[in-house]
């Protein structure tokens, strides 16, 4: 009698969208082309223009492809939330509508994760765009690391879900990542890094990331009125972040 093949634990893939027509193909392709194949995306479309819902409605009709249209602008924070709720599966990946996953990304990474157990992942990865750079990351990091140097990047994150309950982004539309990886970290302690280049993340000049004066005011707001950080150590957290920061991308600051 045959063996049976060990099924492949499956994973809901969140993205949000908003205005994304001139990358959001390339994306979308980059998931479809995963090598592992046990997979749900799942699109939430944050009331974009004409143009961008058109390509969504068109280009991807596939089984596994689940769209969500929002009446309404809510910001990133608002559409993982909700994506988050219509998932179903033990994990979850994030990723954003103009970044791009390499081939094995999906596969190396959950193998990265079952076979050391755990619950919280991320990747090294390089920039793309106005910035092309590889992107080395902490082996592990924990709440107190994450406040100096935001090192996770938000594409390059697989999450258990049952890890996640009572965890939620802000509806704040700068920073609402931020503020959920603090929370995540605080409950499962760490997060490990897979040291493969996976992820390629885009840097772009109109990007919601490069508003860096709005990204300090957010940053502190969370580290004062969530983390419960003084005054003090939430300014030493800030000038370590922009640091870590410029040094990072060298003039373009990504938190």
């Amino acid at each position: 009698m045959a063996n049976k093949k060990k099924e492949k634990i499956k994973v809901d893939i969140i993205l949000p969208n908003y205005n994304s027509s001139n990358y959001i193909i390339k994306t979308v392709n980059s998931i479809l082309n995963q090598s592992y194949k046990n997979w749900k995306l799942i699109i939430v479309d944050d009331n974009s223009n004409e143009k961008t819902v058109k390509i969504l409605k068109n280009n991807f009709k596939n089984k596994n492809i689940k769209i969500y249209f929002l009446k309404k602008n809510r910001g990133a924070g608002f559409c993982r939330n909700y994506a988050i709720k219509k998932s179903s599966s033990p994990y979850l990946a994030f990723i954003d509508s103009d970044d791009i996953w390499v081939r094995e990304k999906l596969k190396k990474q959950i193998n990265f994760m079952k076979k050391n157990n755990y619950s919280f992942s991320y990747t090294d990865y390089v920039t793309f765009g106005d910035k092309n750079r590889e992107i080395k990351t902490p082996k592990k990091i924990n709440f107190s690391n994450f406040i100096k140097n935001t090192a996770i990047a938000t594409s390059t994150m697989i999450v258990k879900r049952d890890k996640i309950k009572n965890i939620k982004f802000t509806d704040s539309k700068i920073c609402e990542d931020y503020y959920f990886k603090c929370k995540l970290l605080k409950k499962v302690k760490y997060a490990y890094c897979l040291k493969k280049y996976l992820t390629k993340y885009r840097v772009r000049k109109n990007s919601l990331q490069s508003s860096n004066l709005k990204n300090i005011y957010w940053i502190y707001k969370i580290n004062r009125e969530y983390n419960k950080l003084n005054f003090i150590d939430s300014i030493i957290s800030l000038l370590n972040i922009s640091f870590n920061s410029l040094k990072k991308y060298r003039g373009k600051n990504i938190f």
